[in-house]
């Protein structure tokens, strides 16, 4: 199987992995536009509602931070986004089709164009790095154990692992084991990657770094993302939009660009928050 040459977006010479690839994105994996819609959402467990009348729209290429304080359902959010709980009310749409509304096949259909990323990065410990990211690739592609390994090996070095194909998780840093995470949710090339508290018990410049390595995908992948945060140099170093939910009044009170918020947002609670309670 002849070498590849590749770059932050892929392989650049024509070879069997190209063409399988090629193959993977003409089917079920095709890009398609990213967009996010959420209309008139309320979460609840049993009669305790925790957020309604949610609406808010993700655009292609955007980078959407969910934020609020602590206790407020932001990671809830996120899971009624990805399809691991149905609202209580309302409709999340992907390209115009509700989630909701189809069938198990068609909500399977969707899925595929997510990655997911969760706070401890949630490899399975058993195997190694290589095996977690090819885990999917096995699982859903036809490609040969040659080509998932070239595969593998380019998402690892993507978000800076090359080499470490053969470690554990438990024999690498909690930062590492965050881009362990990103390459593993990156392994299908999706359209939408959800991160729940990407930088969280990381040290500051390792949540820097892992800062720019998700403004370096967006921008080269040209994927969209929706990231759960209460870090304030990260919502404003990566977001370009977003919806900020309220604990007390059980909805959202504010959403855009955090930056523009953060200079023009007269509602109090929303400038506490984004100033860390200064005046």
């Amino acid at each position: 199987m002849p070498v590849h040459k590749v770059t932050l977006t892929g392989i650049t010479e024509k070879g069997p992995l190209e063409d399988a690839c090629k193959g993977i994105m003409k089917h079920q994996f095709a890009k398609k536009k990213a967009c996010i819609e959420v209309q008139n959402l309320t979460m609840a467990y049993g009669s305790f509602v925790i957020q309604r009348n949610l609406n808010f729209t993700v655009n292609r290429g955007d980078i959407f931070i969910i934020m609020g304080r602590s206790g407020c359902g932001k990671s809830t959010l996120l899971r009624h986004m990805v399809g691991l709980k149905e609202p209580a009310e309302g409709q999340v749409f992907y390209d115009g089709r509700s989630f909701w509304d189809s069938d198990l096949a068609g909500r399977e259909i969707i899925m595929r164009s997510f990655g997911i990323t969760y706070q401890s990065g949630a490899l399975w410990s058993s195997m190694t790095l290589a095996e977690n990211v090819a885990f999917s690739l096995v699982e859903y592609t036809s490609l040969s154990q040659a080509e998932i390994s070239e595969l593998v090996s380019l998402k690892l070095s993507l978000v800076g692992l090359a080499g470490f194909e053969e470690f554990y998780p438990s024999e690498i840093s909690g930062g590492m084991r965050k881009r362990a995470g990103l390459a593993r949710a990156m392994a299908l090339d999706p359209d939408i990657l959800f991160f729940d508290e990407p930088s969280a018990g990381l040290d500051p410049i390792s949540a820097r770094r892992l800062d720019e390595l998700i403004l370096e995908l967006r921008d080269s992948l040209g994927a969209t993302l929706v990231v759960v945060t209460h870090e304030l140099a990260s919502i404003f170093a990566i977001g370009n939009n977003s919806v900020f939910l309220d604990a007390e009044t059980r909805t959202m009170i504010a959403g855009g660009d955090p930056n523009r918020l953060l200079q023009e947002s007269t509602d109090p609670r929303v400038r506490s928050f984004l100033t860390r309670g200064k005046p």
